[in-house]
C-alpha cells in the first residue's frame, strides 16, 4: 500500500504544539504515523504553515444556507424562534432536489474553506411539497450526500424522524408535510441510500429524532431498535431544550424537563448528540455530562434565534463533552462559534477567560481541543485529532496572517479564535489525505457559486 506524507515545522498534536512533525497516511486516507521531532526526508512535501486537525461541524441544515440573512426584520410584535420557524417552513416548501443539491454543494465548499472537514447533516426535508414520497424516498438525502462527495467534505448523514407537531402526538401541520416519516419508512429509506452509496472513510450514517415534541416514546424506541439492527452503534442526534416554551410544554405533558426525561427513558451514551440543550438545570447538567453524550452547541444560530446561553462553565466543570455546529448557517466559521461560546460566558459572569482550566490556561486551546474531540464523537467517525488511526483531516494556517505572524506557538490559537482581522487564516485544507482547499481556493468554487446564485434567484422569485 502506498504511503503518503507531509512534513510540518509545527503541528498541534494531542499534547499541544510540536516541532518537525511527519504525518503519514495510507491510500484510504487514514493516518498511520504521526512523528514529531524528526527530519524532513527527501521527496516529502512541506506544509505551508502550522497544521491543525480539521474541525467537525456537528449540526447542519443545508437548505437553510439559502435563507441566511433573509429573516432579519421584525415580522410581528413578538418575533421569536417560533415566528422564524414559520418563515423557514415557507422557504422549505420551495426546495427541490436540484436546488437542495446546489445549495449543499456551495455550503460545503464554504465549510471547507473555513476549516470544517466533517459535517453532520441533520436532514429533514424528505418528501415532495404536498407530503408524498419521491419515487426514490431517499432522493433529497442522496442529493446532499452527493454534494458532500463532490466537494470532498466528510459526512455523517442523519435522516430525521419527524411525526408530530407537538407533545402529546399532535397532528403535524401542513407546513411540516415534507418532513414526515414513520420509523420504518425512515429506516427503509436509509437502507436504500446505503445500498447506492455505501459507508466509507468519508461517509457514515445515523439517525436524528427531530425533537421530543416531534416523536413519541414508543416511536423513538422503534426507530432505535431498527437502527441497531441495521446500523449497530450508529450516531443518534436530537434537538432538545432549545426554547423555554419547549421545556414548559414537556413539563406539562411528560411531567419532566426534556433532557431529564430523555436520560430517564433511554440509554443515552457517547453515541448521542444533544443539540442545543440550552435550557437545562443543574441536575440535568450533571446527568448529561455523566452520560458522555455530546452537547451540540450552535452559538451563532442560537444567538441569531434568541435561544439563550448554554451553561458551559458548569458543564465543563463536570467534564461534559461538547462540539460545534453551524446549524442555520448564519455564520460559517468554527472560530466564530468558539469566540461566542467564551464571550457568552464572560457576559453572563462578568469575568474574562472563563472557560480556561488549570490544565489549559489558554481558553482557545482548551475549547479547540474539546470541540474537535466532542465533534468527532458526534460524527461517529475517526476524526478530530492528528494521531494514528484517525482520518488525515487537517488544516494549514497562513503563517503570515496578522492574527499569528510574529507570535509564539502558544498564542496562535488565541489569535486565530479571538482576533477578527482580514481574511481567514485557513490556507490549505486536506480531507482523508486529499487536498480540497489550496491557497484559500476550492477547485470548484467558481462554478458552484455560479450555480448557487442561479438557484437562489429562482427560489426568491
Amino acid at each position: 500500500m502506498t504511503k503518503n506524507s507531509l512534513f510540518a515545522e509545527h503541528a498541534r498534536l494531542q499534547d499541544g504544539w510540536r516541532r518537525d512533525v511527519l504525518l503519514e497516511w495510507d491510500d484510504h486516507g487514514t493516518l498511520i504515523a504521526v512523528t514529531p521531532d524528526t527530519k524532513q526526508a527527501a521527496g516529502v512535501q512541506k506544509a505551508n504553515g502550522p497544521v491543525l486537525a480539521g474541525m467537525p461541524n456537528l449540526h447542519s441544515h443545508a437548505f437553510q444556507r439559502a435563507m441566511a440573512g433573509l429573516t432579519e426584520y421584525r415580522a410581528n410584535p413578538t418575533d421569536s424562534f417560533w415566528s422564524w420557524r414559520d418563515l423557514m417552513y415557507r422557504f422549505a416548501s420551495r426546495i427541490s432536489p436540484e436546488s437542495l443539491g446546489d445549495i449543499a454543494r456551495w455550503l460545503y465548499i464554504e465549510m471547507l474553506k473555513a476549516g470544517y472537514t466533517s459535517v453532520c447533516e441533520f436532514h429533514y426535508v424528505h418528501n415532495t411539497p404536498d407530503g408524498a414520497p419521491y419515487a426514490n424516498p431517499a432522493e433529497m438525502a442522496a442529493r446532499v450526500v452527493n454534494a458532500a462527495g463532490q466537494t470532498g467534505i466528510g459526512m455523517t448523514m442523519l435522516p430525521v424522524l419527524y411525526q408530530y407537531s407537538g407533545f402529546g402526538a399532535r397532528e403535524p401541520t401542513p407546513g411540516q408535510a415534507r418532513f414526515i416519516h414513520t420509523p420504518e419508512s425512515l429506516l427503509d429509506a436509509l437502507v436504500s441510500l446505503r445500498s447506492s452509496q455505501a459507508e466509507n472513510g468519508n461517509l457514515r450514517y445515523g439517525v436524528a429524532p427531530h425533537s421530543l415534541r416531534a416523536v413519541s416514546k414508543e416511536t423513538l424506541g422503534r426507530m432505535l431498535d431498527g437502527l441497531d439492527r441495521e446500523f449497530p452503534g450508529a450516531p443518534v442526534h436530537i434537538h432538545i431544550a432549545e426554547q423555554t416554551a419547549e421545556v414548559d410544554a414537556c413539563l406539562d405533558v411528560l411531567k419532566a424537563r426534556p433532557v431529564q426525561w430523555l436520560l430517564d427513558n433511554f440509554d443515552v451514551n457517547e453515541r448521542w448528540c444533544l443539540v442545543h440543550a440550552t435550557h437545562v438545570d443543574q441536575d440535568e447538567v450533571r446527568a448529561m455530562a455523566a452520560s458522555r453524550a455530546v452537547a451540540g452547541l450552535c452559538l451563532t444560530t442560537e444567538a441569531n434565534l434568541g435561544d439563550g446561553i448554554f451553561p458551559t462553565h458548569a458543564y465543563l466543570a463536570d467534564n461534559g463533552r461538547f462540539g460545534l455546529g453551524s446549524d442555520s448557517h448564519i455564520a460559517l466559521d468554527w472560530r466564530s462559534e468558539l469566540r461566542l461560546l467564551e464571550y457568552g460566558q464572560r457576559l453572563t459572569r462578568c469575568e474574562r477567560n472563563v472557560l480556561a482550566s488549570e490544565k489549559q490556561t489558554y481558553v482557545a486551546d482548551r475549547l479547540f481541543d474539546a470541540a474537535a474531540e466532542g465533534g468527532a464523537y458526534a460524527t461517529g467517525r475517526a476524526v478530530g485529532a492528528l494521531e494514528a488511526g484517525r482520518r488525515a483531516d487537517f488544516i494549514v494556517l497562513d503563517p503570515d496572517h496578522s492574527a499569528i505572524a510574529g507570535q509564539a506557538p502558544d498564542a496562535w490559537l488565541s489569535g486565530v479564535v479571538f482576533c477578527e482581522h482580514g481574511e481567514t487564516p485557513v490556507l490549505d485544507v486536506c480531507v482523508g489525505g486529499r487536498v480540497v482547499v489550496e491557497a484559500r481556493r476550492h477547485r470548484d468554487e467558481r462554478e458552484a457559486f455560479g450555480q448557487y446564485r442561479k438557484t437562489l434567484a429562482g427560489l426568491l422569485k
